[in-house]
């Protein structure tokens, strides 16, 4: 397959994707209207107290209703979620006025529900953000779950894929999201690799372990949770981190995401989930095996070995060298705008600062 041939199926990938999340918009009533770039100067100027319509809470002897709002994970739930769960358990959101509940993402994916209003916060990644700008899906990031890229392709050592030129012949897993063909191809180009030749396979949700015997080659995982986990399963792996190949790909992910519109029009409510999930992450920073057993209490289901292993492993890495957690720089939103652009990609001189805010994070 020729390669600009690939990239239109590419774009015409996102193109799809941009007609199901407005289709959500419209089923909810959702969109962003007008209004300036996300985190501009004078937000906290009009902020709006938070409304009062749900669920009671006790401070100094008085009754106070707590806001309900929804933030929709993007997997499900792992130690990238840890912070929210603690949040959760330790009333960190409920010391803010909010009632938040954790739900899982639909087959449309997170972004979809926060554009559309269906859920006022989401769990996404810097890639799948800058892809839903360049389609003018008005979602915004505002706070990095963890500063440096985790990510790469991972496969059986067995089967000797060590760089992206490996990747042809072989089968890819993934989630059908057009942002996993174009990081691939990008990589590939580097070392003149036709994407064309790897076959695209939707596993959803699938298990790693159990799809790279039967179904596919090899998948994109975070290594926190399935590279601790193949360490514990003596399993193996090869992975081809993206920050091998440059640093442009050093980006945010995952991210915590909400919509312009509720930026613009309840950013008392951003800045009380903002601030609820910093003290929640900032909990796991300190104390990783007691935020692991409260993301176990949430969801028991989990392995618990699984758990505490990989908590252990990312709690130093949320913050890592960042002045704070969930800390965002510019620099890190162009470099992958940039580096897409450079292999034809994503169209360039998008609008870098309407993707992400600091405004919501406590002070430095």
């Amino acid at each position: 397959m020729r390669m600009d041939a690939v990239r239109e199926g590419t774009r015409k990938f996102a193109a799809v994707w941009l007609a199901v999340i407005l289709l959500a918009l419209a089923a909810c009533g959702g969109g962003s209207g007008d209004g300036g770039p996300a985190g501009s100067p004078g937000t906290e100027g009009n902020a709006q107290s938070i409304p009062q319509n749900s669920g009671e809470r006790q401070q100094s002897g008085e009754p106070q209703t707590l806001q309900k709002v929804k933030v929709v994970l993007d997997w499900t739930p792992n130690t990238n979620h840890t912070g929210l769960y603690v949040a959760k358990a330790k009333g960190y959101w409920e010391e803010r006025g909010l009632d938040v509940e954790i739900v899982m993402p639909p087959e449309t994916g997170a972004e979809a529900m926060v554009a559309s209003g269906a859920a006022e916060f989401g769990v996404s990644y810097q890639e799948s953000v800058t892809l839903a700008r360049e389609q003018e899906v008005p979602v915004v990031s505002v706070a990095a779950v963890i500063q440096h890229n985790t990510s790469g392709f991972a496969s059986p050592a067995d089967k000797n894929i060590r760089e992206p030129k490996d990747f042809e012949g072989k089968r890819y897993g993934g989630w059908g999201s057009p942002v996993e063909q174009a990081v691939i191809e990008s990589l590939m180009q580097e070392q003149g690799a036709d994407v064309g030749k790897v076959e695209f396979i939707n596993i959803g949700n699938a298990d790693f372990f159990t799809a790279v015997r039967r179904d596919i080659d090899f998948a994109w995982i975070y290594y926190g949770w399935t590279g601790i986990e193949a360490e514990l399963r003596d399993f193996p792996l090869n992975v081809v981190y993206l920050t091998d190949y440059t640093e442009k790909l050093d980006y945010y992910t995952p991210v915590l995401i909400t919509s312009e519109n509720m930026i613009r029009e309840k950013p008392d409510i951003v800045r009380a989930f903002v601030e609820g999930a910093a003290a929640g992450y900032g909990f796991a920073i300190g104390n990783p095996d007691e935020a692991a057993d409260l993301l176990l209490a949430a969801v028991p289901e989990l392995d618990a070995e699984l758990v505490k292993a990989s908590q252990r492993w990312l709690s130093p890495r949320y913050q890592d060298d960042a002045v704070r957690w969930g800390e965002q720089k510019r620099e890190v939103w162009v470099n992958y705008g940039e580096w897409m652009a450079e292999h034809g990609l994503l169209k360039p001189g998008l609008d870098y600062d309407a993707m992400f805010t600091n405004e919501f994070l406590p002070g430095k």
